[in-house]
């Protein structure tokens, strides 16, 4: 039996292929572990997916980042919990914050340092992140779990700070991690890394009796790339200037006679093979093991994913219906 291709975030390692982590034994084909079968009993029962998102924008001066802590704090009205215990809360809470972490001192050794071999960009006083679950989940154990997980991986190594928000129908915790590390290491955020937070929060998550999921996305069907955040906020207001060219351009290529061919149908359409062949498997090898209703539950998932489109023909389709927009402000973000 080859490897399945089906990849799903968290047990053990960053990725799991099913497969070439199943336990074999003498005289035994592969099996799944108890922890594996409750993974893709979760992913095919459509648990709902954790979310950690990382902004990419204003951890580079400390001005900025007082200005974020701002902005966390509601100007003061909420309280900032810190890695050291107090919740700082007021109109100084920002500045102290700032002060406390020597960012403007973290900033001016920064400046005075020759640049790296290789260093494309300024390196970030602060990372932002946000870890978010879909509306309905209980808001104080979004925030509980986060303030496990950051607990867990930054505590005596990076200083950090968070903060629960409620003003959107997903409850979302923002944290704040200080880059330069106490002992001098910094921190640098991989792929890798985000997908170890997303398995993390989803267990903190599940040991308070939420249900909660960190899949890939190809591994459940999802074809849509995922718009960086200052995009993504000004779509959703409406101002977005990444939209409103691409809409423009769609629209003219469909008023010259129609949309060409997506290139990277092509590609699309490849995975969704090899997720189908690997899901296959899957469902297979849980029938050998006797898990016949799961193996029942892997097979509807896979014959239920939708067709793969592209986000061009996703955002073709969509104009269909929709009246061209007047052109705006091109000042406003992309």
């Amino acid at each position: 039996m080859t490897p399945s291709v089906v990849k799903l975030a968290g047990i053990g390692s960053p990725l799991l292929e099913i497969f070439s982590h199943a336990r074999r034994g003498p005289g035994r084909r592969d099996r799944f572990s108890s922890a594996q079968v409750a993974l893709i009993a979760r992913t095919v029962h459509r648990a709902p997916e954790v979310m950690v998102k990382v902004l990419t924008r204003g951890g580079q001066d400390a001005r900025a980042v007082g200005r974020h802590f701002d902005y966390l704090s509601r100007d003061g009205d909420l309280k900032l919990e810190t890695d050291e215990g107090p919740h700082l809360q007021g109109k100084g809470a920002a500045k102290a914050l700032v002060e406390d972490w020597d960012l403007a001192l973290d900033q001016e050794r920064r400046t005075a340092a020759l640049p790296q071999p290789g260093q494309r960009r300024t390196p970030k006083l602060v990372h932002k992140l946000i870890f978010s679950m879909p509306p309905g989940t209980a808001p104080d154990k979004v925030l509980e779990a986060v303030r496990t997980l950051a607990r867990e991986q930054f505590a005596l190594k990076h200083r950090y700070a968070l903060v629960l928000h409620t003003d959107e129908p997903h409850p979302h915790v923002h944290v704040v991690v200080k880059a330069m590390g106490e002992d001098g290491t910094r921190l640098n955020i991989r792929k890798e890394t985000l997908r170890t937070w997303r398995r993390e929060f989803a267990r903190h998550l599940r040991a308070q009796g939420i249900a909660a999921n960190a899949t890939e996305r190809t591994a459940r069907g999802n074809t849509r790339i995922p718009k960086i955040d200052p995009i993504y906020r000004a779509h959703q207001r409406g101002s977005s200037t990444h939209f409103e060219t691409r809409e423009r351009a769609i629209r003219a290529e469909m008023a010259r006679g129609g949309l060409q061919p997506d290139t990277a149908l092509g590609a699309l359409r490849q995975t969704r093979r090899e997720v189908l062949r690997g899901w296959e498997d899957v469902a297979s090898t849980l029938e050998e093991q006797r898990e016949l209703e799961l193996a029942a539950a892997v097979r509807r998932f896979a014959r239920q994913m939708p067709a793969p489109v592209t986000d061009r023909d996703r955002l073709a389709a969509e104009l269909q219906d929709r009246p061209a927009r007047t052109p705006k402000d091109p000042e406003r973000v992309r």
